[in-house]
């Protein structure tokens, strides 16, 4: 069964996170983020004065199937070069009272600053073909 997914942006300049209804397919996804205009997104940001920027521009995807989310949210390193953090909501085993009451599964958030759009996208093809195991490991070198 192919995997659906839903999204949500984050707009510099609008307090409310702006939430589609619309279903997405994997390459809905990736076409999305693809085309998004994040340069500009960011230059309208800079316009803004600082006191009215509520977020750096961000999509966030998540599956309705397995309720994983991942999302890119962008920005620009002192070369005005775009780089992006990137944020992914998983299931985990977690140990309970130090592990006395064993394991249980929870949901984690993982993030990963300095990014660059390529390494994101790609990422995010890992996203929507469920392997999430080469989303992990981007986690665990850093």
């Amino acid at each position: 069964m192919m995997k659906t997914y839903t999204y949500s942006i984050c707009h510099p300049d609008k307090k409310e996170i702006e939430y589609k209804k619309e279903i997405l397919s994997p390459k809905n996804v990736l076409d999305i983020a693809k085309n998004y205009p994040w340069m500009e997104r960011l230059k309208f940001s800079d316009s803004l004065d600082q006191e009215l920027v509520y977020y750096n521009p961000s999509l966030d995807f998540t599956c309705i199937q397995d309720e994983r989310s991942f999302c890119l949210t962008s920005d620009y390193n002192k070369e005005e070069v775009l780089e992006f953090s990137l944020w992914y909501n998983r299931p985990k085993n977690v140990k309970i009272l130090f592990g006395l009451l064993g394991r249980r599964e929870k949901m984690v958030l993982d993030v990963v600053y300095s990014i660059d759009l390529q390494t994101s996208l790609q990422h995010l093809q890992y996203f929507v073909d469920g392997e999430y195991d080469k989303i992990e490991s981007l986690f665990l070198k850093r």
